[in-house]
């Protein structure tokens, strides 16, 4: 959906007008309130959110299967390190970054 120029409103006049903004959110309308000229929040429709949410969270889940089949396609390869090297990595890093 594309924002059209009645959804961007300035902050100063959403105080005053926030019941109706509310109502043409829900009713399908996005809003963005801007601060001196630039976009600054959006007024979402609180199901959209919990879906946008929900979206996030799937996509966390996918990165974590692709790097688990990474790491199972190294592992199978002959591609790993000891838990003492691992360890000595970490302590070096460690290290460096005081």
């Amino acid at each position: 959906m594309s924002i059209r120029a009645q959804d961007v409103v300035p902050i100063s006049e959403a105080r005053a007008r926030l019941t109706e903004l509310a109502d043409d959110v829900v009713a399908g309308a996005e809003k963005v309130l801007t601060k001196n000229g630039a976009a600054f929040v959006a007024l979402v429709d609180a199901k959209k959110l919990d879906f946008y949410h929900a979206l996030e969270a799937e996509y966390g889940r996918l990165i974590m299967i692709d790097d688990a089949e990474k790491g199972l396609k190294d592992a199978l390869a002959g591609r790993t390190k000891s838990l003492e090297d691992v360890r000595e990595s970490m302590r070096r890093r460690a290290e460096s970054r005081k």
